[in-house]
């Protein structure tokens, strides 16, 4: 059943919060432009390593860090910010961090400070009393949807193309959230190292449709 503290976090991971794919491709730019993402299998490819290996596992196991009862968000985060491979990567999860706490704090009145992203919504939701399992899943939707909308319109896939692709990469969030949420310090890991590469190289660029 949905309750008042579920639609609250739902609506933080909407597309209307200021954390949506209009600024940020998270690398996909660059492996669409290099031709390694051209149509729905290869974007599906990616985008469950991104997810399973890369920084989507990462943020799911700093989130159930940060949801430990008495967690010491300042120590978390700053794992967080050790871990960002790139110095894009680490401007996105800042920047969209940034703008999460200050538009939490615009609609609760409730002083976040600017933590990466992922630490930022786990310190937001902790109050909430919503179990670990569904705040990583929520957030880690919210993720793999931003990507999808930018595989649609920039592959471009197409609408039918790109939801049947994030419908299927869904069916993933249950289970990896459940692994995430009892996952300790020592599971925090990214071997993605494709995209990484990529996010290094989309660095470089003189002409860039997305922030990152």
């Amino acid at each position: 059943m949905l309750t008042p503290a579920a639609l609250t976090l739902q609506h933080w991971l909407s597309p209307a919060f200021p954390t949506g794919a209009f600024a940020y491709s998270h690398g996909l730019e660059q492996v669409i432009a290099r031709g390694e993402v051209t149509d729905a299998e290869s974007f599906k490819a990616w985008l469950l390593d991104v997810l399973c290996f890369g920084s989507g596992w990462q943020d799911a196991v700093l989130i159930a860090l940060a949801l430990d009862e008495g967690a010491d968000f300042h120590r978390v985060d700053a794992f967080a910010m050790a871990l960002q491979p790139t110095a894009e990567r680490l401007q996105e999860a800042s920047e969209q961090g940034a703008a999460f706490a200050r538009t939490v704090t615009q609609i609760t009145g409730r002083a976040l400070p600017a933590r990466l992203l992922p630490v930022t919504v786990a310190e937001a939701a902790a109050p909430l009393g919503l179990p670990r399992d569904l705040v990583i899943a929520a957030y880690l939707q919210a993720f793999v949807t931003n990507l999808a909308t930018i595989a649609i319109r920039h592959v471009p896939l197409g609408q039918g193309d790109g939801h049947r692709v994030l419908a299927q990469v869904l069916t993933q969030l249950p289970e990896l959230a459940q692994d995430a949420a009892f996952a300790r310090l020592e599971d925090l890991g990214n071997s993605c190292f494709g995209a990484d590469l990529a996010a290094m190289e989309h660095e470089t660029k003189d002409v860039r449709l997305f922030r990152t």
